[in-house]
């Protein structure tokens, strides 16, 4: 596996905690913990892109038999190397298509990691793979942004989501085809250094469809794991879809 294929090597791995220290408070954390766990019950949860273990570790410390897929060698390693990693069983591979070992009570998406697949057919497979991993009634819980489209002037396709002196970052937008990609710019020293990674937006309905498709309703959409009602301003959505029996 190639730096390319997966965007997120050893050169990623080793900062990504620190790139992402906002995600890693318990203001961030507890919420989304607490969500999970009550969903979890007495079974076991299942994380898709599970990374260095932001959410799984908390998760597991509340007693919670939590395992993993994760495409990134280099990031199972660092959630390996962290106390209580060992006791996470993580399987190597595309959470699009592998299967992990059991079935789970709650299996799980943070963080807009359903847009790391860039293609609406990888993104239904998945529901269809996550199904496949569930116990009947068994619930599938995604975090994931609103695509921000009306932030768009038009004839544009940009929009900046950070500028400061030492780093700008920006999002662009297919709106033909829901492809989108994320740009970073850090400048360390007087150095510049650029990085892009691809996504594809996908909206609220379209998730309920894809749902559908694998034998899923949904349950509960919110703005956030507070519970705060989704409307029409909100930014992202925790969405809880439901395996029907049988």
């Amino acid at each position: 596996m190639t730096e390319d294929e997966n965007y997120f090597p050893e050169s990623v791995a080793a900062t990504y905690d620190e790139s992402s220290a906002a995600m890693f408070t318990p203001e961030a954390v507890d919420p989304a913990v607490a969500v999970l766990a009550g969903l979890a019950g007495a079974g076991r949860a299942l994380e898709l892109g599970i990374g260095t273990g932001r959410i799984a570790l908390p998760l597991a410390g509340r007693g919670i038999e939590v395992h993993g897929i994760e495409l990134s060698p280099a990031m199972a390693d660092r959630l390996r190397a962290k106390p209580g990693g060992e006791a996470i069983g993580v399987t190597l591979g595309d959470f699009a298509t592998t299967r992990a070992p059991g079935t789970f009570s709650v299996a799980y998406l943070v963080f807009n990691t359903i847009m790391n697949l860039t293609s609406q057919d990888a993104q239904v497979d998945c529901f269809r793979n996550v199904a496949a991993h569930l116990e009947p009634g068994g619930t599938f819980v995604i975090e994931v942004a609103v695509p921000q489209l009306r932030r768009l002037p038009p004839g544009q396709n940009t929009v900046p989501f950070h500028v400061g002196e030492t780093r700008l970052g920006f999002d662009t937008y297919d709106t033909a085809t829901q492809a989108m990609a994320s740009h970073h710019v850090h400048v360390v020293d007087g150095r510049g250094s650029f990085r892009s990674i691809p996504f594809r937006y996908v909206w609220p309905a379209e998730l309920d469809l894809m749902a559908r498709l694998a034998g899923m309703r949904l349950r509960d959409r919110w703005a956030d794991w507070s519970g705060a009602p989704f409307t029409a301003e909100s930014e992202s959505h925790v969405s809880v879809w439901e395996k029907t029996e049988g």
